[in-house]
C-alpha cells in the first residue's frame, strides 16, 4: 500500500478541543450558538440543533428561516460558531480564529457527532468506495507524473476519508487559472477546444485569451439560461460554435436539475435537454477537450471514444464529482488510448474543483 494513503479503517485523534465543542454545541449551556454559512449543511443543522443566528458576511439579508442573520464582527464574544461554509472552510476558520471565537468545521461535526446531518456533497459513499478500491487508488497514485500531483492526491483522498480539515491545508481558490496548466503547453495558434459544460462561456474565454489565433471553439451547454449567457458572452468571436446540448453515451433526452453552474443531468430533474455523443456531433480534430459536467463526465468519455482514438488531444477531466472517479476516469481513458501522461490539480480549498488532465505522450 502507498505511504500515506488511509488504512483499513478511519483512524482520527480528534483534539480535545474539538470534542468539547460538539459537547457543548449540543447541550443546554449559556453559549449563544451560530452557524456560519447558508446551504443544505445549515439547513438540516437548524432542523436539529437551536442556534441564535446565522453568520454571513456577503448578503444584505437579515432573516434566515426566522433567525437573525449577523456579520462576524458583530458576534457577541464567547459565542461558538459552527463552520459549515462548505466552500471556503479555511477561510472562514482563519476568520473565526482571528476574532478569537471558538469555532469548527461542518466536516469534523458531522463525523464526531454521527447525527442525522447530509453527507459532504461530492464525497457521498466515499469510505465504503475507496476500502473495496484501495489498490485502484495506489494505481492511479504510481501513474500520476510529477510530485505535486502525488501530494494533492494524498491530500485530497485523507480528507475525503477521514474528513479531517487539516489535510486541506495548503489549498486556496484558483478557479481563475483552472483548466489552464503551463504543462498543458497550448500554442497561441492552431488549437482547436471543445468546452463540455460552458455554463456562461468563461472558460471558453480564457482558451481564448491564450490561444488568439485559434482554429475552432465548440461550446457545449444544455441549461437554457446558461446557453443564452453563453451565447452572448462568446457573440463577437469568430469560429465559435454554442451548442445548446448536452454530451453523453447515446442520443435521447434526458431529465435535467436546473441549479446554475452546478445543473446536471438527474431522473429528479424537472427540464428535459437534449444529449448527444460528440462523436457523432463533431467531425472537427480537437486539440484540447474539458469536461466539467457535474458528475456526467465518464457517459461524456464514452461517447468521445472515437475522437480520443482518432485525435489524442489533451483532456482536462473533473474528478470530484462522484465518489470513484478519481481511478475510473483514468481507467477508462486509458482503455481508449494508454498513451498519455496524467497529473492532477486542485483548485479550492474544499471538496471541489479537482482536474485530472490527460497530456499526450510524445
Amino acid at each position: 500500500m502507498i505511504l500515506g494513503l488511509p488504512s483499513d479503517k478511519r483512524v482520527v485523534q480528534w483534539p480535545n478541543e474539538s470534542l468539547r465543542f460538539c459537547e457543548l454545541f449540543l447541550g443546554e449551556n449559556t453559549h449563544l450558538k451560530y452557524i456560519m454559512g447558508r446551504n443544505i449543511y445549515t439547513e438540516a443543522l437548524c432542523n436539529l440543533i437551536k442556534v441564535d443566528g446565522i453568520v454571513d458576511d456577503f448578503t444584505t439579508e437579515t432573516n434566515y428561516k426566522g433567525l437573525p442573520i449577523i456579520k462576524v464582527q458583530d458576534i457577541p464574544p464567547k459565542s461558538m460558531v459552527l463552520n459549515a461554509s462548505g466552500g471556503r472552510p479555511l477561510s472562514a476558520k482563519y476568520k473565526l480564529d482571528s476574532v478569537g471565537l471558538s469555532n469548527l468545521d461542518y466536516f469534523a461535526f458531522y463525523q464526531i457527532t454521527r447525527l442525522a446531518l447530509p453527507e459532504v456533497r461530492f464525497n457521498e459513499g466515499f469510505e465504503h468506495e475507496y476500502l473495496d478500491n484501495k489498490q485502484k487508488y495506489a494505481w492511479i497514485y504510481d501513474l500520476l507524473n510529477d510530485e505535486k500531483s502525488k501530494e494533492q492526491f494524498l491530500k485530497l483522498i485523507n480528507f475525503r476519508f477521514s474528513h479531517d480539515i487539516v489535510h486541506l491545508n495548503g489549498f486556496t481558490q484558483k478557479e481563475d487559472i483552472q483548466y489552464f496548466e503551463d504543462f498543458l503547453d497550448l500554442k497561441q495558434k492552431g488549437e482547436t477546444f471543445i468546452d463540455v459544460g460552458a455554463y456562461d462561456g468563461f472558460t471558453s474565454k480564457e482558451f481564448i485569451k491564450r490561444c488568439p489565433n485559434y482554429e475552432q471553439v465548440f461550446a457545449f451547454e444544455p441549461d437554457s439560461t446558461n446557453f443564452k449567457k453563453c451565447s452572448e458572452s462568446l457573440a463577437a468571436f469568430p469560429n465559435v460554435s454554442c451548442m445548446p446540448i448536452g454530451l453523453s453515451n447515446r442520443k435521447g433526452i434526458l431529465q435535467f436539475d436546473v441549479s446554475g453552474s452546478a445543473s446536471k443531468i438527474s431522473d429528479s430533474g424537472t427540464v428535459k435537454i437534449a444529449v448527444d455523443r460528440l462523436d457523432d456531433v463533431l467531425k472537427c480534430k480537437p486539440t484540447f477537450i474539458k469536461m466539467d459536467i457535474e458528475g456526467g463526465e465518464s457517459a461524456a468519455i464514452e461517447g468521445a471514444t472515437q475522437t480520443i482514438l482518432d485525435n489524442h488531444p489533451r483532456l482536462a477531466i473533473s474528478v470530484y464529482h462522484s465518489a470513484g472517479d478519481f481511478w475510473r476516469i483514468p481507467h477508462q481513458i486509458l482503455s481508449i488510448r494508454s498513451d498519455y501522461d496524467i497529473k492532477l490539480r486542485h483548485y479550492t480549498e474544499s471538496i471541489y474543483e479537482t482536474v485530472m488532465f490527460f497530456l499526450p505522450k510524445q
